[in-house]
């Protein structure tokens, strides 16, 4: 029971508690939003309250009664509170409009266009002036704004669309100042508000722009300042700024490098100075002079002394320097110096001459050949002229080229200084000279002239073009086919023989093929491959470069002689000789001669078999004269005498004859040796002569013999001396006059013994020179000589048996000496075959 009393008492509490809040919202001490809070309660202690089944009734009425009473509180309460709100907001609504209309007129006071994209949405909300982007009189929709190359340059709307998708995916301000097509002034400032990116458009003018421009200006002197900054910080040359009294301002990590300190803070600091303190005076007077302060000065750093370019101005209220390393500049520049003076001295070692006009036309460099080729006087040169005073003193002295309009001639060739490529001229001089010029620009300005005589190099090029056409014309009407060719075995030269030799084609020769190529074309005529191979190795060979001699034989009967020669440039002379009627001619006189020879020798053989035939009945007959001269044969007749004498003569003469032409056959067939042995010369004289005294007695002719007595131990074959001898005066008896000399003469000359016979007859003609040593060659030629021709013939062979030779000397009605050397040393047997 208490239980249930205890549950009632927190039940009548609780209502209580909400009859109490009731009248609170009631009287509008509780907010609206409170009220619905105790009716919330309320229902939900009832609703629990019913759930119970041990409530009593009682608890269950005062809980519906109070739930009753707050409910209807509460719904008054709501009622008013949503009358005042109502008219509260139609109030704000009012206020709001007025502030909208009057913000909408101040910011479509001026001609704008707003364009807002809210969070998520593709499509703008576009208001404003449209047609301020348009040109006058025409109007755009909306939409065709956002197309921002409609209205704007490509560049600018290439920025507009970057700033537009930047402000919208990351909400990045931004403010560009443009023009569009119309030309008009358009700024365009982009911003991220309440969730929306908003674009506004308007046009600029009059202060607007101007305080844009400057605005603009500013931002971008900021700009280029932090550039400036940032460069002066990385340049790597040292910059300094000034204050006016000359202390330290600004420095960059250069300059601190430069001067030694930690940094640029601490250079400025402690105002470290980089320059010598007088170069510092120097600096200091030139700045307050007002004049910009530039020197070539050495400066120490880090113990190693280099050169610096300085310079250094007044700014504002102080100065500014800069220093630029030139140590590399200064050691290029003496190293130029010293390679300019090598040059120069080189220049002047030089033939040709040289002269140097810098870009005010004045000389400024000449070399010694230059003044001896023009005679010009030094100190003149010296002076510096100009290139037309040099021309003009030139033409004074005649010594350049005479010219109808000197002046456009001049100025022809001034226009060198404004050239680019090099330019060659030849000058022909009134004095006789050739004179080559060459103008080279120079890259600096000005123009090089290089002058070279060319006068015997012309005069050796007329020379050598006149010997080429002479050599052309003589190799074109040569008989011979000649063709040169290359080290490379291509045809370099060719003349029209050897085109037609061959049948080819002189165009396809001037083409140069190789001499693989010709011989191709040749085979047709002439197929021997070998002889092919050995005029290829010829021209194309590199050592072993010998002259080669080749005869060819052609399939249409003609004969070739082939000859390479080597050149001294490398090439190969081919030459072609067409000898078929010479060979066929020699083949004809060959032929002749083999039978010629087989005749004679057949006339020797029949000569020698005929001797040796006679020669025994014709000792018979002697046999037989002899005994019928003998008185025991029995008396004879004076007339049979005579005749027997006759007889005897005749046979003793023919018997000789005999004995010549064996002599002579057993020589030719070589079966004939020497008995050598000590001769006595005037001996074996009286032995020759003692045949012929008859003669020389019927005749009156005297014999003269004289014998150097330095002719001692002369050795040779007693015999054939005996017949040498007596063959030689025979032949002088038979040609010398009656009442005529012989004379016989014998002495050493040059380690031989010389034996001579003279005579006084009528001489030998020039015709019968070369044919009295043959065999029955004979001519009386107008004396009383005659005989079989075989005397001069034995003479030379037992001569040549015995190593000698055989020479003669005649002149026509003086006479005639055949003069016969034999070698004194006769130590070893000589035979015929030899």
């Amino acid at each position: 029971m208490s239980d249930v009393l205890r549950a009632i008492r927190r039940r009548f509490l609780s209502c209580t508690r909400l009859v109490q809040g009731g009248f609170a919202i009631l009287a509008g001490t509780v907010p609206a939003h409170a009220a619905d809070n105790v009716v919330l309660d309320t229902t939900t202690m009832i609703l629990s309250g019913l759930q119970r089944p041990e409530m009593p009734a009682l608890a269950l009425f005062v809980a519906v009664t109070c739930f009753s009473v707050v409910a209807t509180i509460a719904l008054l309460r709501t009622r008013l509170s949503a009358a005042a709100t109502e008219a509260k907001l139609h109030a704000d609504n009012q206020a709001l409009q007025s502030e909208t209309d009057r913000l909408r007129a101040l910011l479509f006071a001026e001609p704008q266009v707003l364009i807002a994209w809210s969070a998520g949405d593709e499509r703008p909300d576009i208001t404003g002036d449209t047609a301020l982007l348009m040109p006058q009189g025409q109007t755009a929709p909306a939409q065709r704004i956002l197309a921002f190359g409609t209205w704007l340059h490509p560049e600018q709307a290439l920025a507009m669309d970057h700033a537009v998708d930047g402000l919208r995916e990351r909400g990045e301000s931004f403010l560009l100042t443009m023009a569009a097509s119309n030309g008009r002034a358009i700024e365009a400032m982009g911003r991220a508000v309440g969730g929306q990116a908003i674009v506004r458009i308007r046009e600029l003018s009059g202060v607007r722009l101007e305080l844009a421009e400057t605005t603009q200006r500013h931002r971008d002197l900021l700009e280029e300042t932090d550039a400036l900054r940032a460069f002066a910080a990385a340049v790597p040359l040292p910059l300094w700024a000034l204050r006016a009294d000359g202390t330290l301002r600004y420095a960059n990590a250069a300059y601190a490098q430069a001067a030694e300190a930690e940094n640029p803070a601490d250079a400025i600091a402690r105002s470290v100075e980089l320059l010598d303190s007088e170069d510092r005076t120097a600096m200091r007077a030139a700045l307050a002079d007002g004049k910009a302060y530039r020197a070539r000065l050495p400066v120490a750093i880090g113990g190693e002394r280099r050169t610096f370019d300085v310079f250094a101005f007044n700014i504002g209220d102080g100065s500014v320097g800069m220093a630029v390393d030139a140590s590399e500049t200064v050691a290029f520049k003496d190293a130029l110096t010293h390679m300019a003076s090598a040059h120069r001295r080189m220049l002047d070692q030089l033939s040709s001459g040289v002269a140097v006009f810098d870009a005010d036309r004045r000389l400024a460099f000449y070399n010694d050949s230059y003044r001896r080729l023009w005679d010009l006087d030094s100190a003149f040169l010296d002076s510096s002229p100009d290139d037309s005073s040099v021309l003009e003193k030139l033409r004074a002295m005649r010594k350049i080229p005479e010219q109808p309009d000197f002046r456009a001639w001049k100025a022809k060739l001034h226009e060198a200084y404004r050239a680019v490529e090099p330019a060659k001229d030849t000058w022909y001089l009134p004095d006789g000279r050739a004179i080559s010029i060459v103008t080279t620009p120079n890259p600096e300005g000005g123009v090089t002239y290089l002058f070279d005589d060319v006068t015997e190099g012309l005069k050796l090029q007329r020379q050598h073009d006149g010997l080429l056409r002479v050599q052309r014309e003589t190799l074109d009407n040569l008989a011979e086919a000649v063709a040169v060719f290359g080290g490379n075995g291509r045809a370099r030269l060719f003349n029209p023989p050897f085109a037609r030799m061959w049948k080819l084609s002189p165009d396809a020769l001037e083409q140069q093929p190789h001499i693989e190529t010709i011989e191709q074309w040749c085979r047709p005529l002439f197929e021997e491959a070998a002889t092919w191979q050995a005029m290829r190795a010829a021209i194309t060979g590199i050592d072993n470069r010998e002259p080669l001699q080749l005869r060819l034989e052609r399939k249409d009967g003609s004969v070739l002689d082939c000859t390479t020669m080597p050149l001294p440039d490398g090439a190969t002379m081919l030459t072609f000789q067409d000898v078929t009627d010479t060979v066929n001619v020699e083949r004809a006189l060959r032929e002749r001669n083999d039978a010629l020879e087989a005749a004679d020798q057949m006339k020797v053989d029949f000569v020698h078999h005929v001797s040796y035939e006679l020669r025994s009945p014709l000792t018979t007959i002697i046999g037989f004269a002899h005994f019928l001269s003998d008185p025991a044969t029995g008396p004879m007749t004076v007339k049979q005498s005579e005749y027997l004498g006759y007889i005897t003569t005749s046979t003793n003469a023919l018997l000789a004859i005999i004995n010549n032409i064996l002599d002579l056959a057993t020589i030719n067939a070589g079966a004939m040796t020497l008995d050598l042995g000590p001769v006595d010369l005037r001996k074996t004289v009286e032995e020759a002569t003692a045949g012929l005294q008859d003669r020389l007695v019927h005749d009156n002719i005297r014999l003269a013999v004289e014998i150097d007595p330095s002719v001692t131990g002369f050795v040779a074959d007693e015999r054939r001396m005996v017949q040498i001898f007596y063959n030689l005066l025979a032949n002088a008896i038979g040609f010398s006059p009656p009442n005529g000399t012989i004379r016989f003469s014998a002495w050493r000359e040059n380690g031989a013994v010389c034996c001579a016979v003279s005579d006084a007859g009528p001489g030998i003609p020039p015709e019968m020179r070369d044919r009295m040593f043959d065999w029955f060659e004979s001519r009386a030629n107008g004396s009383r000589h005659r005989g079989a021709g075989l005397g001069l013939s034995l003479v030379r062979s037992f001569v040549e048996l015995h190593g000698g030779t055989v020479r003669v000397d005649s002149a026509v009605d003086q006479g005639t000496t055949v003069t016969c050397e034999f070698p004194a040393d006769q130590t070893f047997h000589r035979s015929a075959a030899e």
